[in-house]
């Protein structure tokens, strides 16, 4: 009763009620079968205009069910529904209409409902489709011309007025503007943006600085920007998520693939169980026509539609439900393995941490002017290239209020070792101990010993030395993000037993942010082959593993991990391809949310089998023996579909806990 490809479906849908036809389908069917049913018990009318009545409710009940089930007997499927009409047929046959009618007009309904919050669920994913504005203010010149987006070309400028949505995935060049990004990112604050200075040597999409970047889907804040245009709307982060929450289903969960070879087996049985059941008159002392009748009671009792509809209907509701926390779960697989897992392991770079190196410490030594001491590390800095420098200039800057006043010339990098310049026509030195011996510069005791204190916590440190003397250390290092100590006390809370951090840097960098943050262990200085091997070795001792990380360095080891995470996958295309679950924004504290609607799919999964397996279990012997009569298997059966639908749709309404 699942797999119908809904594309069968829809274009009968829109026939005379648009989309909602089956339902309303369903429902005057129900009406029919009443009326009939009152007619029948009530008034002294004939036969006739009760039997019209049930007739027409027959036609109601039955219309989308047959034709479903006439296109999948072409394919060589015989499937529940079939069971269902020939149940329906039967029940006819042997006078018993109302039964029959009760029969269609529950498992129509049953089916409407099963469609209603399949579309519901796919409806939160396609509103993601209808974030992208249909048409575009593009600058030419000084004309500005609305054009569709599909015309839009990589490179062409377009104009985002204020409040207005953005229409293609590129790069700000002109203007600055707080932009929500929620529809994208799930992020709920507006993030600022600005425009980039220049768009030459500009780096890969991914690789631009978030605040520079707009996303197609957006809405723009108070004040009018500039985009250039970086992606075609085919290619667009929005287009592509479409395109993968349109293939979620493919990927079926343990449970349903359990489910589809149960059912494989047993509708055939029952089949051949009920034909043997109609010649049970030639056994037993009674009619043909009572063992037709429990013959079709048993048909009706045996179907296991609330079983086939059991776990979809959860699997759907739970992806619509992170896709509005800008969580993408790809699949009931993804869904149901992460509700089961104990131990994760994290990426440290751009994950647990910001990803960017912050100065973390200024030492001055021997007395000499903090403010003299930071002026010339910013101006040497200053011209440098390197990303270390390029953080330790910025935060100079900002967090000392010190103005580059450019005074440093002669530039030089010294491999491996740091970096030398001439200020006020003297030789400044910053670098590492070598550097410092190399160029005979005495390093006393006291000082090696703070430059080991600063290693030991993880940081990387640099002795900076002005007239042959060392004036003064400084420090950087990639520092935790706000989130993350939250983010993992939450986990263990929720039962997650082992956190581990992969870093390619040095181990007591890793042991540092361990501690600061609550990680049960960390392994460093790994490369990206052995990190593969950790995961290897931590499935083969926990079983399930899931990875989080960033989906660039590390997608090896994310591939292999049972369930893989992504952070931040809003920009970076690797991601969206390759994890299994995809963090839109870069907030580390969804994981925990998606962990437990994962345990809470799997649960409402359980419930849903639960039932639907019981209600068979019970019935089938029940109805074989003769012991009920067709209605009240009929309102077991069929009251079950329709319990184990509305079950599912809570998780549409799932909230965190804690």
């Amino acid at each position: 009763m699942n797999n119908h490809k809904t594309e069968a479906h829809n274009h009968n849908h829109n026939m005379i009620f648009g989309k909602k036809t089956e339902l309303y389908f369903a429902i005057l069917c129900g009406t029919f079968l009443i009326l009939g049913f009152v007619i029948e018990k009530l008034t002294n009318l004939s036969t006739w205009t009760s039997l019209t009545s049930y007739i027409i409710a027959y036609f109601f009940g039955g219309y989308f069910i047959s034709i479903e089930a006439f296109q999948k007997i072409r394919k060589g499927g015989f499937d529940i529904d079939f069971l269902m009409i020939a149940a329906a047929v039967g029940a006819a046959y042997i006078g018993s209409w109302a039964e029959g009618a009760l029969l269609l007009f529950l498992f129509s309904l049953g089916h409407a409902l099963e469609h209603y919050a399949m579309n519901k669920a796919k409806k939160a994913i396609k509103a993601l489709s209808d974030l992208s504005p249909k048409t575009a203010l593009v600058k030419k010149g000084n004309q500005i011309i609305e054009t569709v987006i599909e015309d839009l070309k990589i490179g062409d400028i377009i104009v985002v007025k204020p409040n207005t949505k953005i229409a293609a995935d590129g790069v700000i060049v002109s203007g600055n503007s707080s932009i929500n990004q929620a529809p994208i990112t799930g992020e709920s604050m507006p993030v600022d943006k600005t425009a980039i200075t220049t768009l030459e040597n500009l780096p890969e999409f991914k690789n631009i600085d978030k605040k520079h970047i707009a996303f197609t889907g957006t809405i723009n804040g108070d004040s009018s920007i500039q985009i250039h245009v970086l992606k075609l709307s085919h290619d667009s982060t929005v287009a592509r998520l479409i395109k993968m929450v349109s293939e979620v289903e493919t990927q079926k969960s343990p449970t349903q693939r359990l489910t589809k070879k149960f059912e494989k087996w047993y509708v055939p049985i029952v089949i051949i169980v009920v034909i043997l059941l109609c010649f049970s008159y030639l056994i037993i002392d009674e009619t043909f026509n009572e063992s037709l009748y429990r013959a079709i009671t048993v048909l009706v009792a045996a179907s296991p539609c609330a079983l086939a509809i059991s776990t979809p209907s959860a699997v759907l509701s739970g992806i619509a439900r992170a896709a509005q926390k800008g969580v993408l779960i790809k699949g009931g697989k993804a869904l149901e393995d992460l509700g089961s897992i104990t131990t994760i392991a994290f990426d440290k770079t751009g994950t647990l941490t910001e990803g960017k190196p912050k100065l973390t410490n200024v030492i001055t030594l021997n007395n000499f002017d903090e403010n003299k001491f930071l002026q010339i590390v910013l101006e040497v800095e200053s011209l440098s290239n390197h990303p270390l420098a390029k953080a330790i200039a910025k935060d100079i800057a900002t967090l000392h209020n010190i103005s580059f006043k450019n005074t440093a010339t002669n530039i030089e990098a010294i491999q491996g070792k740091g970096i030398t310049a001439l200020y006020e026509n003297t030789k400044v030195f910053i670098g590492n101990l070598k550097l410092m011996q190399d160029e005979a510069i005495t390093v006393t005791n006291s000082v090696t010993l703070k430059m080991d204190s600063l290693l030991q916590n993880g940081h990387t440190v640099m002795l900076v030395a002005f007239k042959k003397e060392i004036i003064g250390i400084i420090s950087v290092m990639d520092l935790p993000r706000k989130t993350a100590e939250a983010t993992l006390k939450k986990l263990s809370t929720i039962g997650i037993k082992r956190m581990i951090m992969l870093t390619g840097d040095h181990q007591n960098v890793g042991n540092t942010i361990a501690r600061q943050i609550g990680l049960t262990e960390a392994r460093g200085n790994l490369l990206p082959e052995d990190k593969v091997a950790v995961i290897k070795n931590l499935l083969a001792t926990d079983g399930k593993i899931a990875m989080v990380g960033d989906g660039v360095n590390d997608a090896p080891a994310m591939a292999l991990s049972t369930v893989s995470v992504a952070m931040g996958a809003a920009g970076s295309d690797v991601a969206l391809e390759t994890a299994d679950v995809a963090l839109m924004s870069d907030k580390i504290e969804n994981l925990p949310f998606v962990i437990e609607l994962s345990r809470a799919s799997k649960r409402i999964i359980k419930e849903n089998i639960f039932i639907s397996l019981g209600v068979v279990a019970i019935l089938v012997p029940v109805t074989i023996l003769g012991l009920t009569n067709i209605g009240l298997a009929v309102i077991f059966h069929e009251g079950s579909t329709v319990i184990v639908v509305l079950n599912a749709l809570r998780l549409l309404a799932y909230k965190e806990h804690l």
